[in-house]
């Protein structure tokens, strides 16, 4: 089955090439458009997209709180990937923080757009792990975030869960981890799955932001 994309941008033009890239390609269909992020919800429910690609900054509801209400609302929701004209942004971060899957920036080539979308389909890599890194350094308190610290107390991670974590947050995939730590990949999927109930992150990102917030890993 193909990749279900819903397009959320303002910009008719943003959406239009974002469709033209996206339609190319067997494996991908774009199954809506929206112009703001308050139509989001009431098509995720008639259209079942898989990924839902976002703009940031929209004139009635961001990407930030669009993100907020439809994780919220939607009880299987679909991936959410950002897409933003600045990569620097503590707007981008913030909808990181908000459970946002990955971020994609407007000036991408089309071959950066559809590695985006189908890795955030498969949820098993950490899409642009040194940008993460970089707005975690800048925007994530400096390991200072007493509720990340917390949370990462309470998952009591074992030691391998942890090693597991760390290779997450430098964007390692399961089937890289699994090589670096000499074990299969069933092995690290059930390490991953352990680390993300452990701490209540919906995936991988959110995972990766609380170990930066938390301290547990330095973002530089």
């Amino acid at each position: 089955m193909p990749v279900r994309v819903l397009l959320v941008d303002d910009e008719p033009l943003v959406r239009a090439g974002l469709r033209a890239v996206l339609e190319a390609q067997p494996d991908i269909e774009v199954a809506g458009e929206a112009a703001d992020g308050a139509a989001v919800i009431p098509l995720v429910r008639q259209l079942s997209p898989d990924v839902v690609a976002m703009d940031v900054r929209m004139p009635l509801l961001d990407g930030i709180e669009a993100t907020r209400a439809l994780l919220r609302t939607v009880a299987d929701p679909p991936r959410i990937l950002v897409v933003t004209t600045f990569e620097n942004d503590e707007y981008v971060y913030e909808a990181l923080r908000a459970g946002a899957d990955g971020f994609l920036l407007k000036r991408a080539r089309p071959a950066e757009i559809v590695h985006a979308v189908r890795l955030i389909a498969e949820g098993e890599s950490l899409l642009f792990p040194a940008s993460v890194r970089q707005l975690a350094a800048e925007y994530g308190e400096g390991g200072g975030n007493r509720a990340a610290r917390a949370g990462l107390e309470r998952a009591r991670l074992t030691e391998r869960e942890g090693e597991v974590l760390r290779l997450m947050a430098r964007g390692l995939s399961n089937a890289e981890i699994a090589a670096r730590l000499v074990v299969g990949t069933e092995t690290v999927k059930s390490h991953v799955s352990a680390v993300l109930a452990k701490l209540g992150a919906r995936d991988r990102t959110q995972a990766v932001i609380t170990a930066y917030e938390s301290g547990f890993v330095a973002p530089g």
